[in-house]
Order: C-alpha cells, then sequence, then structure tokens
C-alpha cells in the first residue's frame, strides 16, 4: 500500500489500488503477447464507491495504450429485466460498425440464432432454446474476438446484469482456455440472489486468479487525498474527520470533498464537525433534498432519467417529463452542474450532446427510490407508451409494463403477451415468465385466463417443469381452453410430468382427457400419447393387455396422418422392446414414414409430438439391424438442432444416439467421442434427468467393450451410475450395463445380483428382446462355473428368443452365449455358427468378438488375425490384446472332443 497516492488529476478511486492496477496490467500484456495465448478472467468485488468502475477505467486506458480493441457493458438496478441488455451494450461497438450483410456473413450459421437476442435480426415464429442462443453468442463473441485481437471486455455492476447475459458471461467464461479474450468483471458481494447469483459464482469460480475484493481507503490515503483536493494546508485533524466520516469510501470522499469545495469550507480542525451535515446532503435524503433545491422541472427531469434508466437523451427525457425542449434542456445543465448527471463517456458509444447518464449508480437508485410510488407507476406506463410508439415493440416496452399498476386493462394483458412472445422467440423464458405473471395479476379477461395460464406453462417448460405442472393444470380447470389447444396443453402438461419424474400421472392424465373427448382425431393423439409414455415407463409392471390394444389399433392405421403414424411407431417400438419378429418391427416402422422420410410435423424441431417418439424409431432402427435408417435419423437430427440452435436436452440426446448408433456399428473410438460429447451437454442440462441416464450407460457400455474397464468405472463412479435408477426406460438396459460393469471391475456377487434383477424386471415389463436386455446372456456367463445348470436353462432361453426375434446380431450373439458354456466340439461348431452369422450382422465389435472366439477354441491363426484386425479397427483395444495373447500362446489343431 502507498500513503502517497496519485496525483490531484487522477481518479481518486485510484489510490492504494497499485497492486491491483499492476495485475490487470499484466494480464493485458499476458493477452497482447501472443494470439495464441489462453483468455484470462478477472473479477472485482467490493462495495459500492470502492473504485471498481475507475479499476475498469484504468484498465480500459492501459489497453488501449497497448493497441487492444476494448468493450465495455454496465449493469442497472431498473434494468435487470431487459434480455440481453448488457450483452447487447457490450457487442455494441462491433454491430454498429457492420452493415447487415457483414453481421450475417461473420456469425455465418449462428446468424438466425444468435441476431435476434442482439437485435439484429429479426425474431422467429417459434421459441427458441436458450441454451442454443447462448452457444450462439459465444459464438459470435468468439468469431468477433478473432477479428478484432486483442480484445478485452469490461462488465461493471455485473450483479445488476440481467440473467441472460450473466447465463452466457458463465457459459462464455468456461471457454476462455482456447479463445484469447481478457474479460474483467466488476460487482458488489451483495444485491444478487438465487439463479444470477449461482451464474456469478460460476464465473468467479472459472476465473484464472482469486476474486479481487476492494478494500477501503486507509486514513493516510484519504489524507493525501484531501490534501490533493483542498490544498497541503488541510490539517491533520479535519482529515482524520474525513476518514471517519466517509469510512474510507472513495467515491464518498470525492463527493464529500466537492462539497466542501462549493461550501467554501476550510479545511482545518475547527470546522470539522460540519463534515457530516455535508455528507449526509451528497447521498440519500440529502441528495432528494438537494434535488428539490434545484427546482421541480429539474426533480421531474431527473425522475424521468432514473425511469429510462438507460439511453437518456435530453428529448426522450423531455417527453416523458412533459417538458418543452428548451426548459428540458436547462433541466439537464443544471443536474450536470448539480453532478448528477453527466454526459456519457465516448467510449460507451454515446457521446452526442444530448446523451446523459447518472454521475454513479448510486445517484440513479437514490432519485428512483425517491419518485412517489403511485407516479412511478404511472411514469412507466407513460415510458412503455413512448417506446412502443417509436415502434420498438412490445418487448422493449415490457421493462416498464411491468411496473405499471394492475388496473384490469385488457390492452395491457395484449401487449404483456406480445412481449412474452417475443422474449421466447430471442431465447428468455425467464423474461417471458415474468410478463405473464404480470398479466395475471391485471387480471385478464374469464375468457382469456386460461390462455394465458396455458402460455405461462409453455414459458416455463424449459427451465421449471414443476411449474409448468401448476400452471397447465389450473389453466385446464377453466374455461377457455377448447379444440386443439385444450389437447395440446394435456400433452404439455403430461410431457412437463414425464421431466419431473411422475410418469404414472403424466399416463392418467392423458388417458382421462381420452376417455372425456371420445372418439375423433384428438382422442387419437392422445391414446398414442398415452401408448408413448406408458412405452418409456420403467415400472416394474405394465398395464395388463397393452401390447394387445395397442397392436390392435396400430392394425387399422395406414399412416394417413401423424397420429397414424405414430401409433405405428409406437408399435413398432413396442414390438421390438418384446423381441416380436424384427422383419414385422421394420415393416411397422417404415410404414411410419413418408417416401422413407419423416412426414412434416413429425421433423426433429416439431413441438407437436416431442422427441422420444423419434428416439422410439431410432432405437427401433438400431436395434433391429437397419443400422443406416438409424444413422440418418440420428445425424439428421443433429443436423436440425444445430441448425436451430437447440443446444440443450435435445442436442444431448442427438449426439448420445449417434453414439449409439456408432456402437452398433463397432465404430468404439467415434461412439465414445459423441458420448463424452453428449455428456458434457448434458453436464449443463442437470443430473438425474432420463437424458443424463442414457448418455452415461451407453459410454458405460461403450468403454466396457473396448476393454477400458477403469475408466468405466471411474466414469460410474463420477456421474452417479448406480441406483437408484429412473422411472423411464434407457436404452440400453441399465442394470444389465451395470452388471456387465461390476462383473468386470470384479465384484461378482453384485453383478450377478445386478443381472438377475434385469431379467426379472425385463420379464415383469415383458421385454424379451435379447439385444438390449442383455443381463441373462451375460448372467448365464457368469453362472457358467458355480451353476451349470442354470446357466445352460438361461443361454437355451436367450438363444429361443434371439431365434424369434430373428436378427443376425441376435441370434449370433445367443451362440456365443452357448458356446462360452460349451466344450471341445461342439464350442468350436457353436462358435463357428455364431461367426457365420455375425459375420452378415451390422455390428462389427461383436463380430470381431466372435472371429476371436472362435480362434481361441479352433486354435485358428488365421481367424485370430481377422479377429484382430477386426478388434483394431473397432478400437477395441482389450478384444485386440485378447488375441494378442492367444496368437502369442500359439494356434494349431483343432482340439479333438
Amino acid at each position: 500500500m502507498t500513503e502517497v497516492g496519485p496525483t490531484a488529476a487522477a481518479s481518486a478511486s485510484l489510490w492504494e489500488r497499485d497492486e491491483e492496477i499492476a495485475a490487470l496490467a499484466q494480464a493485458v500484456d499476458t493477452l497482447c503477447a501472443d494470439r495464441s495465448s489462453p483468455g484470462s478472467l478477472r473479477v472485482l468485488r467490493g462495495e459500492a464507491g470502492l473504485g471498481k468502475t475507475a479499476l475498469l477505467a484504468e484498465t480500459r486506458r492501459i489497453a488501449e495504450q497497448r493497441g487492444c480493441t476494448v468493450w465495455s457493458a454496465r449493469g442497472g438496478e431498473t434494468l435487470r429485466s431487459v434480455p440481453f441488455n448488457v450483452l447487447r451494450q457490450l457487442l455494441q461497438p462491433a454491430l454498429v460498425s457492420m452493415l447487415p450483410e457483414e453481421a450475417r456473413e461473420y456469425l455465418g450459421d449462428w446468424y438466425d440464432i444468435a441476431g435476434p437476442a442482439l437485435g439484429i435480426a429479426e425474431p422467429g415464429d417459434r421459441q427458441a432454446d436458450p441454451q442454443g442462443v447462448c452457444e450462439g453468442l459465444i459464438a459470435a463473441v468468439r468469431r468477433l474476438a478473432r477479428r478484432d485481437w486483442p480484445l478485452v471486455l469490461l462488465i461493471d455492476d455485473a450483479h445488476w446484469a440481467d440473467q441472460e447475459t450473466l447465463y452466457w458471461l458463465a457459459s462464455f467464461a468456461e471457454r476462455l482456455a482456447d479463445l484469447s479474450v481478457l474479460v474483467v468483471v466488476a460487482r458488489r458481494p451483495g444485491d444478487v440472489s438465487g439463479t444470477s447469483a449461482r451464474h456469478l459464482d460460476a464465473v468467479a469460480a472459472a476465473a484464472d486468479h482469486p476474486v479481487t475484493t476492494l478494500s477501503a481507503l486507509t486514513p493516510a490515503a484519504t489524507a493525501g487525498l484531501t490534501r490533493a483536493t483542498l490544498g497541503e494546508n488541510a490539517d491533520a485533524a479535519f482529515c482524520r474527520e474525513v476518514w471517519a466520516v466517509t469510512g474510507g469510501n472513495p467515491y464518498e470522499t470525492v463527493e464529500l470533498l466537492a462539497k466542501v469545495q462549493d461550501s467554501e469550507l476550510e479545511p482545518v480542525e475547527a470546522h470539522a464537525g460540519e463534515l457530516r451535515d455535508l455528507n449526509r446532503s451528497a447521498r440519500g435524503g440529502g441528495l432528494v433534498a438537494r434535488l428539490e433545491l434545484l427546482g421541480i422541472d429539474a426533480t421531474r427531469f431527473a425522475w424521468a432519467a432514473a425511469i429510462l434508466g438507460s439511453d437518456i437523451t435530453v428529448d426522450l427525457v423531455a417527453r416523458l417529463a412533459t417538458l418543452d425542449h428548451d426548459d428540458a434542456v436547462r433541466c439537464a445543465e443544471l443536474l450536470r452542474t448539480a453532478r448528477i448527471l453527466t454526459t456519457p463517456d465516448p467510449s460507451t458509444g454515446r457521446a452526442g450532446p444530448d446523451d446523459l447518464e447518472f454521475v454513479h449508480p448510486l445517484i440513479a437508485t437514490a432519485v428512483y427510490n425517491s419518485i412517489p410510488d403511485a407516479l412511478r407507476r404511472a411514469m412507466h406506463g407513460i415510458a412503455a407508451r413512448i417506446v412502443t410508439d417509436s415502434g420498438r415493440g412490445a418487448a422493449a416496452a415490457a421493462r416498464h409494463l411491468l411496473e405499471v399498476h394492475p388496473d384490469d386493462d385488457e390492452e395491457l394483458v395484449g401487449q404483456l403477451r406480445d412481449a412474452a412472445r417475443e422474449h421466447l422467440a430471442v431465447g428468455a423464458p425467464d423474461a417471458a415468465r415474468r410478463c405473464l405473471e404480470r398479466a395475471l395479476e391485471e387480471p385478464p379477461r374469464p375468457e382469456v385466463h386460461a390462455q394465458v395460464l396455458y402460455e405461462l406453462g409453455c414459458a416455463t417448460f424449459l427451465t421449471a417443469p414443476a411449474r409448468t405442472i401448476g400452471h397447465l393444470r389450473t389453466a385446464l380447470g377453466m374455461p377457455g381452453l377448447d379444440g386443439e389447444r385444450r389437447v395440446d396443453a394435456v400433452v404439455r402438461l403430461s410431457q412437463a410430468l414425464l421431466h419431473n419424474d411422475q410418469m404414472e400421472e403424466a399416463v392418467r392424465t392423458v388417458e382421462a382427457e381420452a376417455v372425456r373427448l371420445g372418439s375423433g382425431p384428438a382422442h387419437l393423439r392422445l391414446r398414442a400419447v398415452q401408448f408413448m409414455w406408458e412405452g418409456i415407463h420403467a415400472g416394474e409392471t405394465t398395464s395388463p393387455g397393452r401390447s394387445e390394444r395397442l397392436a390392435e389399433l396400430a392394425a387399422t392405421c395406414t399412416g394417413r396422418d401423424n397420429s397414424e403414424r405414430a401409433l405405428l411407431i409406437l408399435r413398432g417400438f413396442d414390438a421390438m422392446m418384446r423381441g416380436e419378429n424384427a422383419e414385422e418391427v421394420v415393416e411397422l416402422c417404415d410404414r411410419a414414414l413418408v417416401n422413407g422420410r419423416l412426414a412434416p410435423g413429425l421433423g426433429w424441431t416439431d413441438s407437436e409430438w416431442g422427441v422420444e417418439l423419434l428416439l422410439m424409431l431410432t432405437s427401433a432402427y438400431a436395434y433391429t439391424d437397419r443400422l443406416d435408417r438409424a444413422e440418418s435419423l440420428c445425424n439428421e437430427a443433429l443436423r436440425a438442432y444445430e441448425t436451430a440452435g437447440w443446444s440443450g436436452g435435445h442436442l444431448v440426446l442427438a449426439h448420445a444416439y449417434v453414439g449409439l448408433a456408432h456402437r452398433r456399428r463397432g465404430r468404439l473410438e467415434a461412439a465414445e467421442q459423441s458420448l463424452r460429447r453428449s455428456l458434457s451437454l448434458a453436464e449443463r442440462v442437470g443430473r438425474g434427468l432420463p437424458l443424463y441416464w442414457t448418455v452415461t450407460s451407453n459410454l458405460v457400455d461403450t468403454l466396457l467393450v473396448r476393454g477400458h474397464v477403469d475408466e468405466a468405472w471411474a466414469v460410474a463412479e463420477r456421474h452417479g451410475f448406480a441406483p437408484p435408477y429412473p422411472s423411464t426406460v434407457v436404452l440400453p438396459d441399465l442394470r444389465s450395463v451395470r452388471g456387465r460393469l461390476l462383473l468386470a471391475a470384479g465384484r461378482t456377487e453384485e453383478g450377478v445380483d445386478e443381472l438377475e434383477a434385469a431379467r426379472k424386471a425385463a420379464d415383469a415389463r415383458g421385454h424379451h428382446n435379447p439385444v438390449h436386455v442383455f443381463g441373462a446372456a451375460d448372467l448365464a456367463r457368469a453362472l457358467a462355473t458355480e451353476d451349470p445348470a442354470r446357466a445352460a436353462r438361461l443361454a437355451v432361453d436367450v438363444r429361443r428368443r434371439a431365434e424369434r426375434f430373428g436378427t443376425d446380431t441376435a441370434v449370433g450373439e445367443a451362440l456365443r452365449v452357448a458356446a462360452a458354456l460349451e466344450t471341445g466340439r461342439r464350442a468350436v461348431r457353436l462358435a463357428a455358427q455364431a461367426v457365420g452369422y455375425l459375420e452378415s450382422s451390422p455390428c462389427q465389435y461383436e463380430h470381431a468378438a466372435a472371429r476371436v472366439e472362435y480362434g481361441i477354441l479352433a486354435r485358428s491363426g488365421p481367424d485370430l488375425e481377422r479377429g484382430l484386425a477386426l478388434a483394431r479397427s473397432c478400437g477395441a483395444d482389450g478384444l485386440a490384446a485378447r488375441a494378442l495373447a492367444a496368437l502369442g500362446a500359439g494356434a494349431g489343431h483343432v482340439p479333438s472332443r
């Protein structure tokens, strides 16, 4: 710490900030050293007035001196409800400098996704995925950063940033290792809670240095600042009182010293007692009293500026305060002289003669809070009208509409609903939620009340399924939801129940509505949804006769509309799970397509049916050896979600199913890569969800067949792959994979117990497909020594089910099990038959395993060599090692019986 501070010309808030300035300068130097240098994040934390803004300004000065591009933004206490407000400020210099065609070229595929959030493109007509928008915004900054390197981003008052910006910032902070950008964030220690606080904590956790906590000035520094401002004749007692009155707060010290100068108070001990009264006049109630002394017009002008909060201009304030232009100009000058308003820093991009901002956020807050409540609400209403009349749309006016007093205003409800739709279209569901909750306070007319609740339920669906359930249940209990909208609400409610792990309630909800409606297209759709939820419910038993009823209903379907196509898919999936003839499964699934493609309205981004139905179709093809069709669907999903910017749970599942397709093909390295990508995305969506189990199960299974047992176990431990299991069906079967993992880890008894449980659960559900529920096959191998008779019975049952299902993979795998339980020529013959079937299968890992096993049993060097080559091409390291060991031991004659 230095006792002698900067010169009087320097910012008072930089006194005793040498260490902080040096660290920031070092961060700038590191950034400028090399284009390939990793990004860096610094967080400054301190109470109001401790100099955070001054340190950011000094960072700007240092960075610009070294040739950096610097973009900055600031949160505002009254602007937290404006989505992407801070991010738009941050990128404004880059966006303003671009023509529309340049922006489209720079953002590329992300233009239609990130553009609406940045305000440079019109939003689409559907709800945007917030995670996808966030990814698009990260991509936008990434591309702009390459163009404008070295780039420094400064964010002030982050505790008042909007939630959407903080979500982006937390995600962006995680990617800085491969992006050469310096980010400096300043915030107060409190003033934020809930989701925004979690995002700020994530930002701090991602910083490459500990958070810098600013402290107040010491008495020595306060004395130095006092003498630099008032003259060296300021005596020690007076300086000590300045410190005692302000607590060493730099901002309060500067304001107090300005008051001393204005009052021409001599800085000596005799006048020290007057400092407390002067300090009170510089803030809080004293500030308000000082404002009132400037006159009613100046007060109204300041109030109007506080209502606007940002983009304050003399003309706009005049319209809101109902002042003519000359009076407004006079008031602006009065408020500048009184150090309440000032001209913005040119670096913000707002340096016009009529542009204004508050000298400090503390002043803005004090002025805003001084406005009488009724008047404040009325002024927000006028501000909303001004914004709307300017053609900026309902979303831009929404922050003012939220503050208007409820008054049974039908027009206001309509405006808030329009604003909510705009917010959803740019990926800001939380902002949409606030608008719709406020609309309910108005309240809406009885005939639209249920529709507002329905829209609110849709807005909270991605972020708060439990809230969605309450809103939709209430809406369905009121008049006003009829026809397709009511059916949509029931389906959406059932989806929310599903995501909230209330499977049985989801089934009952659609079943009750289907019964109420009777026959017709809506009834058929609800019955299909009911069958869909029952089909993925992992309860111990299924409803009696469900498969028979589904088969009977599907038998009447020709695929003439999407409800019939859905039923055909559901029937195909059910038949696959039950292990019915694979050719018939494929025929059912093919009938659900139109010229071999998904029908309009049944695409991956269509919301009427949801992703679950198409995942069932993909699974049915994947487990019936139609991997070309499964892969085509998976890749189509991936393209659709990436193009639409859906980077949440949908993209998680797309990558997971691409990984499943690779796993089935035997492309194990590619499968692991896709599944790890999926798992990293799933971590952001949230643990415990069915999709998280899907990814983890597939990754553990893939690592096991690769022979990476330790890594499989580590993944399972790290990601909670253990009972209790979710209430939805996951492919491959969770218990089967867990049992296989336990056996591979040498925990045989536990593995046998898990496989027993897998077999019993599958039998109770009628799931007899031996490919996705392979617990019985592994159980037979595990019991071969201790209970050979039972192992043999299990192997016979596996083969019977495989032959019923009829795919080359199923029969070949069953023969591998049978061969493992035999010895001599019979084992060799069964192994040879397994090779014959699996050679025709598209599942190359299983073919490689069969070759290696046959080569070992038959002591056939050529078969071992071929199995080794196949194992290596699959990335099956464990299988390759086994083949090499067998080759090293030698291979020769076929053993006698």
